[in-house]
């Protein structure tokens, strides 16, 4: 069964790819956007390896990661957007993405803790 962590992820990481060529092709933007590409795509690689994650500690250590890829993901959103590498429309589809890739990290990262202990 693929959960929705997982297409999520990849669905977003898709996005950061074209969003980084666009940046790099469009804007000659290269710093910035290497810098989003490496968090953003991390963050499906890293739920990807918790997949085969050799104990419950390494599951989570891995959605953690994730979540703080997601996180560094936000604000490098964040700062294309208050530079006008982004247009408000594409930065707002952006952000409703990594949001709920975010919660979902948060969800799991909370359950997965919870079962560790028991």
């Amino acid at each position: 069964m693929e959960s929705a962590l997982k297409n999520k992820s990849y669905e977003f990481a898709k996005r950061i790819v074209n969003l980084q060529q666009y940046l790099y092709k469009e804007k000659k933007e290269m710093v910035l956007s290497k810098q989003i590409l490496r968090c953003g795509t991390a963050i499906g690689a890293l739920n990807r390896e918790a997949e085969y994650a050799q104990s419950k500690a390494d599951f989570t250590s891995k959605m953690s990661i994730a979540l703080k890829e997601a996180n560094e993901t936000d604000y490098w959103l964040s700062l294309l957007k208050d530079t006008q590498y982004l247009k408000e429309k594409e930065y707002n589809s952006l952000k409703e993405d990594i949001d709920e890739l975010i919660k979902l990290l948060i969800s799991t990262v909370k359950t997965s803790k919870k079962n560790q202990t028991k």
